[in-house]
């Protein structure tokens, strides 16, 4: 779409783009949050180059130094098989003693290399090779355990913590029971408390939709979630909210139930036209969802009545900062059906104001480039800005993103982290700060490799 059809846009819906400058959006994106750093940093611009590691594993700047804390066919400490493959999103908690709980996805499909296990009161189907299992570290990144937190599930890609330190996991495919071998249908969300996950065992929070999910985050104030869809075809995914009818009701509170609805932002219909940074967009409606359980029609196909639904491509990361919520379009390629192009989006969207925000566009040509290919995985670092895992060909890397939108290296994976036999270069994911801000945990997706990262991140 060409840059006129995006003002008329811009007009169309009241949307504003003038006056609003780069750096200034960047430190509007980090304001307030969770994740940013103590004691009012606000940013720097990089560790340094990365130093190769004699090790061919990890290579760090100078003055960081990993360990390797799990591997894809190593056995379980809990003796209940090997370490799964196809390491994806996690998340850190805190737990007794300085302690840290790690709770692991793995998006394995039915060709997965290495599945979950099957465990007893943790399995939903058994047919599915997916699901998450949980590390227990002390304070020196030592593993004390590592066991299944659920198993039987599909294509385990994000999720995201609620504020009562559970995981929500997330199903990205709508297989049906009887397709690729299943029993149960699937394309739903799980809780996992991953310090006891017999506590919340393997049940489907039906409710909250049946779709390829991707990310989660909860409004801490009103419990509140906010779910995005990575849907792999047109029409594309949507950006919706779950309404608890329970909310903030701790452990197993999701399964009562509530209302699941959809993001409509008057006169756009795909959010990849908006590229202007700062673009802003008042009133947004939420529509209902016809038929969360989709039985019939996938969500996204429909209908949401004759003004439609708002629909992006690659919907990805989701986090709470301050008081927004904010989403990742990790790309949008016109070749693919989208209406525009660009190398990656951050929204944040104000439930108060019923306000959306485009405060961060990636690309060759425009607000920040990376070295290498698109966002995937985002985090909030602590020294303020985000950290970016990269998703493309070649080698991988987490760059970090200042709050001055300068991009700097912060870990590079090496290209025989698989065995001499089948080297490759492994996509990161999962990238996750512990609760006290002094390790970096990120994940190699295959072959599945989990690292902890420590150094001067402050």
């Amino acid at each position: 779409m060409s840059s006129a059809t995006r003002r008329q846009i811009l007009s169309r819906t009241g949307a504003t783009a003038a006056g609003i400058a780069f750096t200034g959006a960047l430190s509007e994106l980090f304001a307030g949050t969770a994740g940013a750093a103590p004691g009012g940093h606000t940013g720097r611009a990089g560790y340094g180059p990365l130093v190769p590691d004699p090790a061919g594993l990890l290579d760090l700047p100078a003055g960081f130094r990993y360990k390797v804390l799990s591997r894809q066919g190593d056995p379980l400490r809990s003796g209940e098989g090997p370490v799964p493959s196809n390491h994806d999103g996690m998340a850190a908690f805190a737990g007794r003693r300085g302690r840290v709980h790690l709770v692991r996805n793995h998006e394995n499909r039915v060709s997965g290399k290495i599945g979950v296990p099957t465990v007893p009161g943790l399995t939903y189907d058994p047919a599915a090779k997916g699901g998450c299992t949980a590390l227990e570290l002390d304070g020196r990144n030592n593993v004390l355990g590592e066991r299944v937190a659920i198993a039987g599930t599909a294509v385990n890609c994000a999720g995201g913590p609620t504020p009562w330190r559970t995981w929500l996991t997330c199903e990205e495919t709508e297989d049906k029971a009887g397709t690729n071998g299943y029993t149960k249908d699937h394309g739903f969300i799980f809780e996992v408390d991953g310090a006891d996950p017999h506590r919340t065992g393997a049940v489907p929070l039906t409710a909250m939709g049946r779709f390829q999910h991707e990310a989660i985050a909860v409004d801490p104030a009103s419990g509140i979630v906010y779910e995005t869809e990575d849907a792999f075809e047109q029409p594309f995914g949507l950006f919706y909210r779950f309404l608890p009818r329970k909310p903030l009701g701790g452990t197993g509170s999701l399964r009562a139930g509530g209302d699941l609805e959809a993001m409509r932002v008057p006169g756009v219909p795909d959010l990849s036209v908006v590229q202007e940074t700062g673009a802003r967009f008042e009133g947004v409606e939420w529509v209902p969802v016809p038929d969360p359980q989709a039985a019939g029609t996938p969500i996204r196909h429909q209908d949401f009545g004759p003004r439609g639904i708002t629909h992006a491509q690659k919907l990805e990361g989701c986090y709470w900062g301050g008081r927004a919520v904010y989403f990742v379009s990790s790309f949008a390629r016109v070749t693919d059906g989208s209406g525009g192009t660009h190398f990656g989006q951050v929204w944040k969207y104000e439930p108060h104001r019923r306000r959306l925000t485009l405060v961060v566009v990636f690309g060759p040509d425009t607000d920040i480039r990376l070295p290498g290919e698109s966002p995937d995985n985002i985090c909030l670092a602590p020294t303020g800005g985000l950290m970016v895992s990269e998703d493309g060909n070649g080698a991988q890397h987490v760059f970090g993103v200042s709050e001055k939108g300068e991009v700097y290296p912060v870990a590079r994976g090496a290209q025989n982290i698989g065995t001499p036999e089948d080297p490759e270069w492994g996509e990161f994911a999962g990238v996750t700060f512990s609760p006290d801000r002094g390790t970096m945990y990120v994940n190699c997706y295959t072959p599945g490799t989990t690292f902890a990262v420590t150094g001067p991140w402050c």
